[in-house]
């Protein structure tokens, strides 16, 4: 009898070994680096809407007839840290692009906002603008590499759940739905076009 046991634990071991060295843990692995990377995405959005109150309040010292691209920077903040993030964000294509949707009013209303300061040339020398807009440019920065960081583990799990072996161990143990990934719009894809006339 005990023969047997060392026999069947023996085999039990084989077999783990065997299942483990095969792939039938890359889903959960990959999908766990997926989320990983997508909260430190949310960390840095979060880490701009945190910054843009004291820029906006930095800037309406100096232009307060600049109102109205103020209120589109605070109003977008608002937008976007209201925004309720449903969990399942990251295999539900529509949400996701709603959030990129969001963020990217955000993004745009920043640049409007950062464009006019060129008019101003007291606010471009004064400190504390300054050090906001250095600030800003390092999250835009850490957004782009978060983002970065995100599409290549979303592409990793994706191509796990859609390739062979993980399509199989997916069909069998996990059921994993393909991620949502940031997509470019349409309009930044356009050529500009130059006309010297």
């Amino acid at each position: 009898m005990p023969v047997t046991l060392a026999i069947r634990f023996f085999a039990m071991l084989m077999l783990a070994a065997t299942l483990g060295g095969c792939g039938v843990n890359n889903i959960p692995s990959y999908e766990e680096e997926a989320k990983a990377a997508w909260s430190q995405v949310l960390n840095q959005y979060q880490r701009r809407n945190d910054l843009i109150p004291n820029l906006v309040e930095t800037v309406k010292g100096y232009a307060k007839q600049e109102q109205q691209v103020l209120t589109q920077v605070t109003e977008a903040r608002a937008k976007a840290t209201q925004m309720a993030i449903p969990a399942d964000i990251l295999t539900n294509p529509e949400a996701f692009q709603k959030f990129q949707e969001t963020q990217g009013q955000v993004g745009a209303a920043l640049s409007r906002l950062l464009s006019i300061t060129e008019n101003y040339p007291d606010l471009k020398s004064n400190q504390n603008f300054l050090a906001l807009q250095s600030q800003l440019e390092g999250t835009e920065n850490r957004i782009s590499v978060a983002r970065r960081d995100y599409i290549d583990a979303v592409r990793r799990y994706n191509t796990e759940i859609k390739t062979i072996p993980g399509r199989w161990w997916n069909a069998m143990l996990y059921g994993a739905e393909p991620m949502a990934n940031f997509s470019v719009a349409e309009e930044v894809t356009k050529v500009p076009q130059v006309n010297f006339q």
